[in-house]
């Protein structure tokens, strides 16, 4: 099921002249273009807790700059990806971040994954701003960057985590689920989600019926049994899960393990493919069944959907690129995931960049926003509705998708009243 929120993009027609970019064309090449590279600096968790979240938006977001080097480049300049890691510690992508800007010398910063890192960092790009330095597209889904003053230096392609809690609040409520309790990461990722479930259920004069936290790093073989007593002493309906792969999947399973099967509904931060992996693992170990009654909400299609053509060209290029991480990038072993949530997301992130760098001079992206174009960017993406980004609209995307495990692997859902009725089986 795809769902659209109400702050949906709006746009006066007739007064801004709408630039239309067919992404699937092979990019223009320019025989007078410069040959002097794009460069783009990523920080992001190539080590540590959410690792698989970190090399997976790296490798989606590799593999469309590798499709678009190997035709030319953006208008006749290659892409020279540049990542360092911070295991999702907020000091090492500040020093990543001025590494980046001051001994690489680059011209956007790109897909930085996670809240707390990317709060850190964003003080930065105001000392940068007569350098005319924007990040782009961050793989989070908080507020801090959406709001001023920093969100004139931001791109941002998903949509935000209050409105994907928001989109299942919506979905539970009509199932006559108004009991909601929430896990969360003590930090500002886990805080973006309360204040997004708090707002969402305010409307319909209710609150949340209980909270448990937990410490950033959390590892899977860590127990959860005390965060599910606190939640399951409140008897709520629904628990909504702000939380990485490895916590919410420990959670799942204690959860489980002490006869609880409270729907869990995790935000797309969780890293799906990951969190399921763990749960599989577990019923293979034990016998029993841990991935009933889950459904995730996504900021990107299902790999799965073939009716999409941005689907079938995302797998066509995950398919034919080569996707090395470079050496020393991850100390950690990791066995790279033909397809992924986060992949996807990070090609389009790549995507709607090269978009804009195709069509709006690179000065004209700065800081601040006040020279981004005179007209707004409409970008099809083959995803479903065409996306938007302009000079007062700085967030492409607002539809919300969800999905859900069977057979041992993440589906779309579309039918929330028979998922239920599954789970009450």
């Amino acid at each position: 099921m795809r769902m659209k929120t109400s702050g949906a993009m709006q746009w006066r027609r007739g007064s801004w002249c709408l630039l239309l970019v067919l992404l699937f064309a092979i990019p223009a090449w320019s025989d007078e273009g410069e040959t002097e590279p794009i460069r783009v600096g990523m920080s992001g968790a190539f080590s540590g807790p959410i690792r698989a979240m970190g090399i997976e938006v790296y490798r989606g977001a590799l593999a469309y700059f590798e499709h678009l080097n190997q035709r030319g480049g953006i208008n006749g300049r290659p892409v020279r990806f540049l990542a360092y890691d911070d295991a999702y510690e907020p000091a090492r992508a500040l020093e990543n971040t001025i590494r980046l800007v001051e001994q690489d010398g680059v011209d956007v910063l790109f897909s930085f994954v996670g809240t707390p890192t990317v709060t850190r960092i964003l003080p930065l790009l105001k000392v940068y701003e007569d350098r005319g330095l924007s990040l782009f597209f961050p793989v989070t889904g908080a507020e801090p960057h959406r709001r001023p003053p920093h969100d004139a230096f931001v791109f941002n392609l998903r949509a935000s985590y209050a409105q994907e809690v928001g989109a299942m609040v919506h979905e539970f409520l009509g199932l006559g689920k108004t009991r909601f309790a929430i896990l969360y990461q003590a930090d500002s990722y886990g805080r973006s989600g309360w204040e997004g479930l708090r707002e969402s259920l305010q409307p319909h004069a209710l609150t949340i019926v209980e909270e448990a936290t937990y410490s950033r790093g959390f590892e899977f073989e860590q127990s959860m049994l005390e965060q599910v007593e606190i939640l399951h002493a409140a008897n709520p309906e629904v628990i909504i899960s702000i939380a990485s792969y490895a916590a919410a999947a420990a959670f799942i399973r204690d959860a489980r393990d002490q006869g609880w099967d409270v729907p869990v509904a995790n935000v797309s931060f969780v890293a799906s493919e990951s969190m399921l992996d763990l749960l599989l693992n577990q019923e293979q170990r034990t016998g029993r069944c841990y991935t009933h009654g889950l459904v995730n909400s996504q900021v990107v299609p299902s790999y799965e959907d073939y009716s999409l053509w941005g689907v079938l060209e995302y797998r066509w290029i995950m398919d034919t690129c080569s996707c090395e991480l470079p050496e020393g990038l991850s100390s950690e072993p990791y066995t790279p995931l033909p397809y992924s949530f986060a992949s996807f997301e990070g090609m389009l992130n790549a995507k709607v960049f090269a978009a804009l760098v195709q069509n709006i001079p690179m000065e004209q992206l700065s800081a601040g926003g006040d020279h981004f174009a005179e007209e707004p960017l409409l970008i099809h993406l083959g995803i479903g509705d065409p996306i938007f980004l302009g000079p007062n609209h700085r967030q492409g995307m607002d539809t919300i998708f969800f999905s859900t495990v069977q057979d041992g692997r993440f589906v779309p859902l579309h039918d929330w009243p028979e998922w239920f009725r599954q789970g009450e089986k």
